[in-house]
């Protein structure tokens, strides 16, 4: 009689490849995870400054946005299993001290023409249309690049206003919901990546560190869980390409000052500055404020580009940032930020999941929808599903439909 409990070999250790792993071994498959790197996490990673790097102190950093969205269905995947662990949103007293840089100096209010373009459900802009030109329609020109600098907080792109319309109102309105949809994960991601792998092995799942793959295995069905670049390398597939950003990122620590501002959203420009010790005061020493700036950068531009631009906001709403700062980081970010679709085309235009022979693509440049990390997530299951029905096909398995 043959055998009944599948194989599933998942290749990536972040957010993707866990949620594969996880979903796989729960429904009975017998899964083995490969990560490159010494750690789990992929993106998710939380890093910290070691001693000294730059400081004694320690500081709880990550390569790209701290927030999680609870609008989407990987909020509900992970506080079922108990994986999501204390969250904490933004404090109201600190929700005040959102600035927006507009006219060169810093405002309290948005523009009124970006309020009356949340009045538009995402499904009422068009797909083939550039954000600009519709948005110009309903809010005028300068209301319509005004709420696309806005997205820089979702899109890091130095041109929001020329990508799909209905792609960029969906952010909009996400990144704008009230109550937020924005929670923080004590602790800062890893804390959620330690729970997910717990998850995994007491599942069964083996794990394999320090484990890159040059060749796909063939004797089970595969979660490649990779960046896209990565996967394209693995599979030898030049089709598999997407935009994405590229964003100057400034990681700081200063001395707390009172009345420094929670957030910069970039209104002249496309740029977001925050202050994630305003929602976990774990991720810097006491006294001390954690911050991170991210500027889209065009193809053209250079790191120090992006980080001219975010002194140029730390200096209107952090006075003395200067001789307050005890630790200083700065990287860039390229292709790390999640998909971005052009007029003409949506999630479902992006590479694939189901690359054929028992290949599986997941992460947050492939064909699933969802803001930022919950692309990852949803394809992941997707990915589980479509693999685990080719490795037993009478399962019962799992059923994610995408709308």
């Amino acid at each position: 009689m043959a055998r009944r409990t599948p194989d599933l070999t998942v290749i990536g250790g972040g957010l993707a490849g866990l949620t594969a792993a996880i979903t796989a071994a729960e429904a009975g498959a017998r899964v083995t995870l490969h990560e490159a790197h010494h750690t789990l996490g992929g993106r998710a990673r939380t890093a910290g400054a070691e001693p000294g790097e730059q400081t004694q102190a320690r500081y709880r950093t990550h390569n790209g946005p701290h927030a999680l969205y609870a609008g989407g269905p990987h909020w509900t995947w992970l506080k079922r299993r108990d994986l999501l662990g204390p969250v904490t949103g933004v404090p109201l007293h600190e929700a005040a001290r959102l600035r927006f840089h507009r006219g060169g100096v810093l405002r309290r209010t948005p523009p009124a023409a970006l309020l009356r373009l949340l009045r538009h459900r995402p499904e009422h802009a068009p797909v083939d249309e550039d954000f600009t030109t519709w948005a110009g329609r309903v809010a005028g020109v300068d209301g319509a690049r005004a709420a696309a600098h806005y997205t820089a907080v979702a899109l890091f792109h130095h041109d929001p206003g020329s990508l799909s319309a209905r792609f960029v109102q969906e952010r909009l309105r996400r990144t704008t919901a009230l109550p937020p949809e924005a929670h923080y994960p004590l602790g800062g991601w890893s804390a959620v990546v330690d729970r997910m792998a717990a998850r995994a092995w007491n599942l069964g799942v083996r794990v394999e560190t320090l484990s890159r793959l040059d060749t796909v295995p063939t004797d089970t069905p595969v979660v490649v869980a990779t960046s896209l670049e990565a996967a394209r390398r693995l599979l030898r597939d030049p089709t598999l390409t997407w935009d994405s950003g590229r964003t100057a990122l400034v990681d700081l620590a200063l001395r707390r000052r009172r009345g420094d501002a929670f957030a910069v959203s970039g209104i002249d420009f496309p740029a977001w500055i925050e202050r994630f010790t305003a929602q976990d005061p774990s991720l810097a020493p006491s006294g001390e404020s954690l911050l991170q700036g991210q500027v889209p950068l065009a193809p053209h531009e250079s790191a120090a580009d992006g980080s001219a631009r975010a002194e140029l906001l730390l200096d209107l709403a952090y006075p003395g940032w200067r001789s307050r700062t005890v630790w200083r980081r700065d990287a860039v970010a390229q292709g790390r930020t999640g998909a971005l679709d052009r007029p003409g085309t949506t999630w479902r235009d992006r590479p694939a999941i189901d690359r054929g022979d028992g290949v599986y693509l997941a992460g947050d440049m492939v064909a699933a929808p969802g803001v930022l990390s919950e692309v990852s997530f949803t394809s992941a299951i997707e990915a589980t599903t479509l693999a685990l029905r080719r490795a037993v096909p009478a399962a019962p398995g799992l059923d994610l439909k995408f709308g």
